[in-house]
């Protein structure tokens, strides 16, 4: 298993392996934003694309973690995302989109899932 930790050592001049993972990931959000219950309209999409970006980068760096138990860290750490400057959304406006990203990098897994199925982790 890799180093969930990797992800904080990566120097700035270095482009992270997931860096051409977050582009196809951006061309799909933008495709599909508009048939998601949050979306305000097609125009809109740029308004969510932090929160997209910050749910894709969280799955990866919190791997193994349900979305129940990281949601708390991730609403703290949304006031610090780097990329969160792009919008003044707040964590209530947002965190369906980072919820959508980090399902469509885990597979969707959550506490519930491994209940009903604990071989879901595997």
């Amino acid at each position: 298993m890799s180093d969930p930790n990797a992800f904080d050592r990566v120097s700035p001049a270095e482009e992270p392996a997931w860096q051409a993972a977050w582009e196809t990931e951006d061309n799909y959000w933008a495709e599909n934003f508009s048939s998601r219950p949050y979306a305000l309209g097609p125009d809109f999409y740029d308004r969510f694309r932090p929160a997209y970006r910050y749910g894709f980068e969280s799955a990866q760096h919190h791997v193994g973690r349900p979305w129940e138990d990281a949601e708390p860290d991730l609403e703290k750490g949304w006031e610090r995302y780097e990329q969160r400057s792009e919008t003044s959304s707040t964590w209530d406006e947002i965190k369906e989109a980072v919820r959508d990203a980090w399902d469509r990098v885990t597979g969707g897994t959550t506490a519930k899932a491994e209940e009903r199925n604990p071989q879901v982790r595997e």
